[in-house]
């Protein structure tokens, strides 16, 4: 008779994007047991095929299983788009996007906007999400920033002048939603170029709720893993979220390099 397994929550995310969800859950939850996955290893998930993104995701979720992970957040909003033609091997998960369609629903926006990766936008899935709750959205794409944020940029004039760009056609909505992860790293910049009354909509807030909802126990050690740079990954999570992140482990390395 096999013994049942320890609770072990896995993040998985492309890159350090989701530290913030880790951050979140750190200062709501407590020391839950985490395993923060970044797979930077490989070409960003937005850049992939959608069949690519599939074989990659299956490939990580069967080894954070190995490792003992047995519940998973998918941090990463393109990821999160093919969640439906993914296989979990017993692990109970959480994507990003239903949970914070469903969050967002509730505040009933005036005008929704959003800014995310191309993958996000171009799949239309929360336009779709949106649209079955009565609610028109408008979406920008927005990738250069989570580049800049990954590489530890939070206040370049660079990066300021991509956020005037994308966000002027969208600065008056009511409410803006940040369906990347990387993006509430720059909530402050961001502010700078919308409405003094828009609210930005972080969807880490409702994902944590809903982690919650697991009551996974306390007291379990973090560990931090990726498919590239180890050093590269440490300075950029505290550049992004002032997260000071045990050494990562190089882990599921690959020969599809980013690009």
């Amino acid at each position: 008779m096999s013994q049942e397994r320890e609770p072990r929550l896995g993040i998985v995310d492309w890159g350090i994007g989701g530290i913030g969800i880790y951050r979140r859950l750190c200062e709501q939850l407590g020391d839950i047991p985490v395993t923060y996955f970044s797979d930077t290893g490989v070409t960003p998930y937005g850049k992939m095929s959608r069949p690519e993104l599939i074989h990659r995701l299956e490939q990580v979720i069967k080894h954070l299983h190995t490792l003992g992970v047995t519940h998973l957040v998918v941090g990463c909003n393109a990821a999160s788009t093919v969640l439906p033609f993914l296989h979990f091997a017993g692990i109970k998960t959480k994507g990003v996007i239903d949970c914070t369609v469903a969050g967002t629903a509730k505040l009933k926006p005036k005008r929704l906007a959003l800014i995310g990766g191309r993958r996000t936008v171009v799949s239309g899935v929360y336009r779709r999400a949106f649209q079955a709750h009565g609610i028109a959205i408008e979406q920008r794409i927005a990738q250069p920033l989570s580049a800049l944020i990954e590489s530890g940029d939070v206040s370049s004039p660079q990066l300021r002048d991509e956020c005037r760009k994308i966000l002027r056609p969208i600065r008056h909505a009511s409410h803006l939603l940040l369906a990347c992860t990387h993006y509430p790293a720059i909530a402050k910049v961001l502010k700078n170029y919308v409405s003094p009354e828009t609210v930005l909509i972080d969807p880490a807030a409702t994902l944590v709720s809903e982690i919650a909802k697991w009551k996974l126990p306390t007291g379990g050690n973090s560990k931090f893993l990726t498919s590239g740079d180890p050093a590269v990954m440490k300075n950029a999570a505290f550049a992004a979220w002032r997260v000071r992140i045990t050494a990562p482990a190089l882990s599921l390395p690959t020969r599809h390099q980013a690009r």
